[in-house]
């Protein structure tokens, strides 16, 4: 069952230390559109599926990417698309959302989403490989 919309941003809101839920929820935005293009067939479904129905559908549209993102990519292109952002505040924006994402998704999703993305994501949704 997908968690609802506000106690994932809730989430993303002490995890990222915002002062408002409209930060989070800004942030989130971002962070799922630009996964959402590394992620494809049953690996996105189920995380969308796993997600409150407005991140979803943000998920299964994404923005476009013509190559996979390495993480520090990753971390420029979602600071380029939040308005007075920097790496440093993109890097907080994406470990906000992304570790919110593993949680929500759980280990096994977690894991299967990893074999999708590039080496390194591992660190951004803050569940280091240790293998």
């Amino acid at each position: 069952m997908a968690l609802r919309r506000e106690a994932f941003l809730e989430h993303v809101r002490e995890r990222g230390t915002y002062d408002t839920l409209d930060e989070a929820d800004r942030a989130a935005r971002v962070v799922l559109a630009l996964l959402g293009a590394h992620l494809v067939g049953e690996v996105r479904a189920r995380l969308a599926a796993s997600l409150p129905d407005d991140f979803a559908l943000i998920l299964l549209n994404p923005l476009q990417s013509a190559e996979p993102l390495t993480p520090e990519r990753f971390v420029r292109a979602t600071a380029a698309w939040i308005e007075g952002a920097t790496e440093q505040t993109a890097t907080w924006d994406v470990s906000a959302v992304l570790s919110t994402v593993a949680d929500t998704a759980g280990d096994d999703l977690l894991g299967q989403m990893l074999l999708q993305l590039p080496e390194g994501y591992d660190l951004l949704f803050g569940s280091p490989r240790t293998t």
